[in-house]
């Protein structure tokens, strides 16, 4: 995944989308501490069949289904301490209007937030701002007193379970690391030796081994996994999650579809993983429809070896128009591999099912809610992605958010850090065009490309397989998007309209995402790792020629390219290398360009984005809630569904609390 234009229609929270007023539609809906939380809308839903509504707000239901289970699976006490908070917004009838209860407010959002008590990116634990003697009377107030003891102190003590997944690879990963995926005083080696003794290194087609499972050492020192499915571990919200998808069947376009989620939801009830291989296969398969939706343990950024998967879900349906331009990129998928600047041994003779369109998402959930990504990739397994290809998504109604949302605002990044006029018009005239389409080649075409050598294990990179692999994607786009193909495509208008992603990408990787990070801390997430260790490799490796240049003006540090053309050359080499790298399952070499460019932040100029950053008064990170679909009813039988656009967020988290909570 990646983490990050439609006119658009003024709707009232209680109306249907049809209906216009006489103010625009507004995208911000609240901020608070690092946030904005942004809303979205769904074009297009009226020209929609009942069926595919339908079945849209089935899978929309069944995204939601699953909150608990990513509560639960970011930190031990999370869904604990988030129904405790819940209690207390219920039920407290004090003084609301104190700065106390304020802060206790805050701290409450950025919970239902980061889906627990752990920065969603920054990855540490975040304290209240109001005392802890203060907490304890609001516990008193909701009955919850008899937890105190317990809970407290995991709440406001920094030293106990202080990181939700450590990314230091001098300590043992699994012992201080909060998130949920380990039990019973667990060691890295411990994990390690026992997925090792597990893997068949001589399949060809090997599962993903503990991608479903909570790895447990008993008290007789013997290890077992407990297996998430029906019967099993979420047990309770996987039932729920099943009742929808069979329930989406029912309005489902075709027989592949219908068997799309059959195949999940046997193996939601077996959790063997042969099953998930199957519903990928035919999930892939199953590419002509209009809706779709990804629902499961998909991605494993957030365990610290990146064996384990958090449960997401997500709805969507086609943008007709904007998929024209995914499609003319999967139909040269032959072409953009043959050309790649990659060793030829690990190209893919014959590139199969990179299918790709642009959609719009009609609900997120789990992994994806609030924060969310704007284009995903799958399935993550090499050897399917090899034998029956991928399915790529750009997700158009969540980068028209973003962008509008920037428009919202008095101050923008862009006119801050850019070194000069020209460089502000060419991103301004360029941006959203380049941005799209290397969130385009990331997802379609990078993270497709390339093999395994013969006995390569998918998981050889351990805890730096994400970094990379985002790493790998993204020099794909960056190497491509300067290539003269797409111009001849007609999917660039000029040939100088890649440098405004080049210029974006180089001052985002080098100098501005670290607005995200607090002062002194280290860079931990993949994403943030993958654009650092991009941008830092080829600042290095073109200082002789001085194709990046930090610039100094009225005292202010700016990232001046001076060469574009050497600096596409650079992405080209590290590609090649990367690539190597994952091919031939090279950990050390890998381990080596992790630690050396994508962890440690200049504490310089890191404290100097940040004094910038803070007089735009921007918030750094955003997340979304979701519209809701509304089933209408005539004498007793629904007959359509319309769309109600939220303007709460505390409302929608609290309505979340009472209707999707099941464990």
């Amino acid at each position: 995944m990646i983490m990050f234009s439609t006119a658009a229609l003024l709707v009232s929270c209680k109306e249907e989308t049809q209906n216009t007023q006489d103010k625009p539609f507004t995208y911000i809906v609240d901020e608070f501490a690092d946030l904005q939380i942004l809303r979205y809308q769904i074009p297009d839903w009226d020209s929609l069949s009942f069926n595919n509504k339908a079945f849209l707000y089935h899978t929309s239901e069944a995204a939601k289904c699953g909150r608990d289970i990513m509560f639960d699976q970011m930190g031990k006490y999370n869904l604990k301490i988030r129904k405790i908070i819940e209690k207390i917004i219920d039920e407290y009838k004090g003084d609301t209007d104190t700065q106390d209860y304020k802060d206790f407010l805050i701290y409450a959002k950025r919970v239902f937030f980061s889906n627990g008590i752990y920065h969603h990116y920054a990855e540490d634990k975040f304290l209240p701002a109001c005392s802890e003697q203060y907490f304890r009377s609001l516990m008193a107030s909701a009955g919850q007193e008899e937890l105190c003891e317990q809970i407290l102190p995991i709440i406001f003590n920094p030293q106990i379970l202080p990181m939700r997944r450590c990314n230091n690879t001098k300590i043992d990963m699994v012992a201080n690391s909060a998130v949920n995926f380990y039990e019973g005083g667990l060691t890295q080696k411990e994990v390690n030796d026992f997925y090792d003794k597990m893997e068949d290194k001589t399949d060809p087609r090997p599962i993903s081994y503990g991608l479903n499972s909570k790895l447990v050492k008993n008290a007789d020192g013997s290890i077992t996994e407990q297996v998430w499915k029906l019967g099993g571990l979420y047990s309770k919200s996987i039932e729920k999650i099943i009742q929808h998808l069979n329930k989406a069947k029912e309005y489902a376009e075709t027989e592949g579809q219908k068997k799309t989620i059959d195949l999940l939801v046997k193996y939601y009830t077996t959790g063997d993983l042969r099953d998930w291989d199957a519903y990928n296969i035919q999930w892939v398969d199953d590419g002509a429809q209009i809706v779709d939706f990804t629902n499961g343990f998909i991605e494993d950024y957030d365990d610290p070896l990146g064996r384990k998967a958090t449960w997401e879900g997500l709805a969507n349906f086609k943008d007709l128009g904007a998929s024209r331009r995914t499609e003319a990129i999967s139909s040269q998928a032959q072409w953009f591999e043959d050309n790649s600047p990659v060793d030829n041994r690990f190209k893919k003779e014959n590139v199969k099912g990179v299918s790709a369109k642009v959609i719009n998402v009609t609900a997120l959930g789990g992994a994806c809610y609030p924060a969310t990504p704007i284009g995903i990739n799958l399935p993550n397994a090499n050897w399917i992605r090899k034998e029956y290809g991928s399915k790529s998504v750009t997700i158009n109604n969540i980068t028209e958010a973003y962008d509008k949302a920037a428009d919202e605002s008095p101050k923008s990044i862009l006119a801050e850090f850019a070194y000069d006029q020209n460089e502000i018009e060419l991103c301004k005239k360029f941006g959203v065009i380049t941005s799209n389409l290397h969130t385009d080649l990331h997802e379609c075409l990078g993270h497709a490309s390339g093999q395994l050598l013969p006995n390569v294990q998918g998981n050889a990179l351990k805890e730096f397989s994400s970094a990379l692999e985002e790493a790998r994607a993204d020099l794909f786009a960056l190497y491509y998007l300067a290539d003269p193909k797409l111009i001849e495509m007609g999917l660039l208008p000029d040939a100088n309209a890649y440098k405004a992603e080049y210029m974006t990408y180089i001052r985002n990787g080098l100098f501005t995402q670290f607005t995200r990070i607090e002062l002194g801390k280290k860079n931990t997430e993949a994403h943030m790792q993958n654009r650092k260790l991009i941008a830092e490799w080829a600042y290095e490796h073109g200082a002789k020629d001085n194709v990046i240049e930090k610039k100094v003006k009225e005292g202010k540090t700016y990232f001046v390219i001076n060469n574009f053309e050497k600096l596409r050359g650079l992405f080209g080499e590290l590609l090649a290398e990367i690539q190597r790298i994952k091919s031939e399952g090279d950990y050390k070499a890998g381990k080596n360009l992790i630690e050396k460019y994508a962890i440690d932040i200049d504490p310089t100029l890191h404290k100097e984005v940040l004094e910038r950053y803070a007089e735009l008064n921007l918030k750094p990170y955003k997340g979304f809630v979701n519209p809701d679909i509304v089933p209408v009813e005539k004498n007793g039988k629904i007959v359509d569904y319309k769309i109600v656009y939220v303007e709460d967020y505390l409302a929608q988290m609290m309505e979340y609390g009472k209707k999707y909570s099941f464990e």
